[in-house]
């Protein structure tokens, strides 16, 4: 992208920013009690092909000092994104590795990283859209939640808004477009995110998503 639309995002996400920090928890969470959500420990949120967990630089290093695993045994690249000249695949973010369908941190007894867990999962099924309260399909919306409960989940989802719009302006400060191509075996993936550019081979990629990638390179 060039200087000017950089600024126009840039702008576009300082005035996000200020209305995220000016956000009153006390009307969100009169809206939230309003709609009402109690969790029925169901999974539901944890499993499925649907179920796609966005994680920040800062999220991957946490579940990854609790777990002692590497980085891209936590989080690995999505599959949306554009090829270069080179030949190297590039992506923006993260996601939360899964097994199969479900997230890998999942198990019968709820969350192995639950002190850990990502913002996204902190407030299902809520979340802000533009600062306005939105919600995804859950079992357990229309539940009893009291005053106190429906604060902190206002408070969570402020948090989360604002941690989103800080993590995008760092992104589109450090990202540096480039010239679009085709696959190639000699290219590499590259995923931009808050902290920069990160390059990864192929074979760095583990289980059937750097499969998936190795075999879309040469499509």
């Amino acid at each position: 992208m060039d200087r000017a639309i950089k600024a126009e995002i840039l702008a576009d996400l300082e005035s996000q920013l200020e209305r995220a920090e000016s956000l009153a928890t006390d009307d969100l969470a009169r809206k939230i009690k309003e709609i009402g959500f109690r969790c029925e420990i169901c999974g539901d949120c944890c499993r499925g092909e649907d179920n796609s967990v966005a994680v920040f630089p800062f999220e991957i290093r946490g579940i990854a000092d609790e777990t002692g695993e590497s980085w891209l045994e936590v989080a690995g690249p999505p599959l949306d994104g554009e090829w270069d000249c080179e030949g190297s695949f590039h992506t923006l973010e993260w996601r939360l590795r899964k097994t199969g369908r479900d997230c890998r941190y999942f198990s019968d007894k709820g969350c192995k990283i639950y002190e850990a867990r990502p913002l996204l999962c902190t407030t299902y099924p809520f979340y802000l859209e533009d600062c306005r309260l939105r919600w995804s399909e859950c079992r357990g919306l229309g539940g009893e939640i009291g005053t106190g409960d429906s604060l902190i989940l206002a408070e969570l989802l402020k948090r989360r808004q604002i941690v989103e719009i800080r993590e995008a302006v760092k992104l589109v400060k450090r990202y540096d477009d480039f010239e679009r191509g085709e696959p190639s075996p000699y290219g590499r993936c590259i995923v931009h995110d808050s902290a920069g550019e990160h390059l990864i081979g192929w074979s760095e990629i583990p289980g059937a998503l750097g499969r998936r990638l190795r075999l879309s390179r040469g499509r």
